[in-house]
């Protein structure tokens, strides 16, 4: 079995600690992933500060809007050099066509390599409560991750993010793809915000290829020992 890549959430305004963390872990992950917090107080600047340590980007901005605009969006951080993208799915297939072709456009502007383009399917912190009250009625978190997936596979897309529960079945029908989960927590480790969860070893399992993980790194008191300590876990995991 591949052992899944471990990217860190580096969430925070930060650009100091940021660069800090990622320094101290070192290749003890194999990326960064930056989301709206850190893009909002740094900008393009702070994310080709953090490239430039030589660590893969995970730029999760999870663009959704109109097509037009995604492209535009798309097109930007394809100049930026990051190695994934996301959008979300809900955005329909014009649109996620749209930011695959702008990304790849944009990277090769600069010569650089095309990012991988990947779909948020159902976010992790949403409970099938919460799924029934945003309009998916009668559907399970897994019903509408799958048919999102769907979409973004005919699309062009790379991958998909979803959580772990989903991603044994969307692995059957999507073979090489990229899966990214978010929502690991190792053994022990407090849930926070989220609702759909496994533990590192399990989300590889499941054919996970990504594992987004945050607090349990970032929070830790030696980040580094925490992230060893994934990666060991995930090293030895024998299925």
């Amino acid at each position: 079995m591949t052992r899944a890549r471990v990217f860190v959430a580096i969430d925070t305004p930060d650009l100091a600690r940021a660069e800090t963390l990622a320094r101290m872990l070192g290749d003890s992950v194999d990326g960064l992933k930056l989301g709206l917090e850190f893009f909002a107080a740094n900008g393009p600047e702070g994310v080709r500060q953090l490239a430039g340590l030589g660590r893969p980007i995970f730029l999760d901005l999870k663009l959704h809007d109109i097509p037009n605009t995604v492209a535009g969006a798309a097109r930007a951080v394809g100049r930026l050099g990051v190695d994934i993208l996301t959008v979300h799915a809900a955005g329909g297939a014009a649109m996620l066509e749209a930011a695959v072709t702008a990304a790849a456009a944009g990277a090769a502007e600069r010569d650089k390599p095309a990012p991988a383009v990947i779909a948020i399917t159902v976010l992790t912190s949403l409970s099938e409560a919460d799924v029934h009250a945003i309009g998916y009625q009668g559907q399970s978190p897994f019903e509408v991750a799958s048919t999102l997936a769907r979409l973004a596979q005919s699309a062009g897309c790379a991958g998909i993010v979803c959580s772990p529960a989903e991603v044994a079945a969307i692995r059957q029908t999507w073979g090489d793809g990229l899966l990214v989960t978010p929502g690991i927590r190792p053994a022990g480790s407090d849930a926070g915000d989220q609702s759909r969860l496994a533990t590192p070893a399990a989300a590889q399992a499941a054919g996970a290829s990504i594992l987004v993980i945050g607090r349990p790194i970032t929070t830790a008191p030696d980040p580094r020992a925490a992230a060893l300590a994934i990666r060991a876990e995930l090293e030895g995991y024998v299925p």
